[in-house]
Parts: structure tokens; C-alpha cells; sequence
């Protein structure tokens, strides 16, 4: 028995027939079986490529795991970009700063007894004026979509940079404008939890140097899988929140935990945090990139 057609008529546009076709059995070989074969060799060719993509996407899960075994250090792509002209100062300023967040961030894993996590890799700056693509809800075709286009997104943004960026274990894009205002300067992130791809937008001039890889350190281990550590209100959770949840007096805290956005000084007092000095991991961060069971 082989697959044939019939064609059925129905109401097309504006009150018009048209007709389709739909799949029947029948018993008829019209073709001498040939049709069967190009339909076997489809078939196969399909069933190979979904079981090259099924492999991929196991083997990409079991390297993203394996990255929280600590077993080596994971190399750390920072992709600058800008999107229109910067001070002179700028990207200089954020690029010496690069070396003092990964001691930063080695400090806080030796506490841990893990040796030398991070390595940065500082691409560009390369110019780009289309800006990331953010999602536009929590659903699962908004997510998808989301997914598509930062893929397109960053896949461009890579072919700039004359790099080939895909064997990092991270992949963190700053995109960097000039600031706005000089009263009020902006920086934010997003990134995949649990992926490779994180992405921050900022004012940047040299003052912002540390704000900004303070923002990048954040996303990159969301991408680790580490959880936020502040309220709707944006405020630090407590205790998770905290650097020193057992400081005495606990406030004010000395460090800023690199899951909350600021470091608390008072029970209802935040202050955002300048300097790469001030960030710290928590326990609770800790447990959840894999430094501590």
C-alpha cells in the first residue's frame, strides 16, 4: 500500500472554489515504485539530520554542565561593541579593568578552593548600530522569537569581529554608547540562564569602566546558572543577598553580592557599587555555579 492523493473541492476566497490535495491509501503503483524510494531517501536524510541536531544539543548540555565541574579554567569572550561614537578614554579604561575583575573573581573562587575560573578574552571594539534584540514577554513563542533573533543578532555582530567566537564557554556582548545624560547614566543586562550568550548595555565613559564588568561578571553567571538575589523592588534578599549574612553588625555591608544589584548599607539603604573591589559571591551563588555543594 503506498500513499496516492485525491482532490477534494471546497470554499475557497471570496465565495470561489478551490481545490488540494490530501493524502489517500490506495493500492495503485502508478510509478513502479520509484516515487517509494525518493520517499525512503527523504525520509533518511531527514531522520539523519534530526539525529545530528538531537546529538549537538545532548553533547551541548553535557559541556555547559561540565563547565561547573571547575575541572579547568573557562575561557570568557567580552565582545565589545559600539554603537555610534565614544569618549577616547572610554574603551581603554574598561579594557585595563578586565584583568581586575578576573583577580576579583578569583579571589572569591579560592575561598572556595578553586583555582583560576575565568580567563577573558576582550574582543573589538567592533561598530554595530543595531541594537540587541530584547524579548517582548515570558511566553514560549516570546521566548522563541527572542531566541531567533539574538542568534541572528550576535551571529552578525561575530562576523565583524573576524573572530571565530563559538568554542568559548561564555560569550559576554557590552554594547557601549555614549552616555545620554551626565546626571544619569544606564547600564543593564540580560542573558540566557544556564546558556553561553549574555549581552549588557551601558552608558560608557571611563567612570563607568567598573560599573559596567561589575554588570558583565552578573550575566556571566546567570550563564552558569546562578539566580538573581533581589526583590521586584530591586532591592538585595536577605539573607541570600548579602555577601556577609552573618556580619555583626550586619549592616553596613562591606561587599555588594554579585547576584544583587547593590550593597546594602542599612536595613532599607542600598549603594550601587563603583569599584570591582566591592563585589563578592555569596554561598547561595556559590552553590549554584558549582564552587561549593
Amino acid at each position: 500500500m503506498r500513499l496516492g492523493h485525491r482532490a477534494v473541492n471546497g470554499p475557497g476566497p471570496r465565495g470561489r472554489a478551490f481545490r488540494y490535495a490530501e493524502p489517500v491509501a490506495t493500492g495503485e503503483r502508478r510509478d513502479g515504485g520509484g516515487r517509494g524510494l525518493f520517499y525512503k531517501i527523504r525520509v533518511a536524510i531527514l531522520a539523519t539530520i534530526l539525529f545530528g541536531v538531537a546529538l549537538y544539543a545532548v553533547r551541548d548540555v553535557r559541556s555547559r554542565r561540565a563547565r561547573k565541574d571547575w575541572e579547568r579554567t573557562l575561557s570568557i569572550a567580552l565582545v565589545i561593541v559600539s554603537d555610534g561614537p565614544l569618549a577616547p578614554d572610554a574603551v581603554p579604561a574598561l579594557k585595563a579593568q578586565v584583568p581586575a575583575l578576573e583577580a576579583r573573581l578569583a579571589s572569591e573562587a579560592a575561598r572556595r578552593d578553586v583555582r583560576s575560573p575565568f580567563s577573558f578574552h576582550v574582543v573589538g571594539p567592533v561598530e554595530h548600530r543595531v541594537p540587541p534584540p530584547a524579548p517582548s514577554g515570558d511566553g514560549i513563542a516570546d521566548l522563541a522569537a527572542h531566541a531567533l533573533a539574538s542568534y541572528r543578532w550576535t551571529s552578525d555582530v561575530d562576523a565583524k569581529t573576524g573572530e571565530s567566537l563559538s568554542s568559548y564557554d561564555s560569550r559576554i556582548y557590552l554594547v557601549a554608547h555614549a552616555p545620554r545624560s551626565a546626571d544619569r547614566q544606564v547600564v543593564e543586562g540580560v542573558s540566557e540562564d544556564g546558556g553561553r550568550v549574555g549581552t549588557v548595555v551601558v552608558d560608557l565613559d571611563a567612570s563607568m569602566a567598573d560599573l559596567a564588568l561589575i554588570v558583565v561578571a552578573h550575566e556571566l553567571f546567570h550563564t552558569l546558572g546562578a539566580t538573581d538575589k533581589y526583590d521586584e523592588h530591586g532591592h538585595a534578599r536577605v539573607p541570600e543577598g548579602l555577601a556577609e549574612p552573618g556580619r555583626v553588625p550586619l549592616y553596613p555591608q562591606r561587599f555588594a553580592e554579585i547576584m544583587a544589584r547593590n550593597r546594602p548599607v542599612g536595613p532599607a539603604e542600598e549603594k550601587v557599587p563603583l569599584r570591582i573591589d566591592e563585589l563578592a559571591v555569596g554561598d547561595l551563588t556559590a552553590r549554584e555555579i558549582g564552587w561549593a555543594p
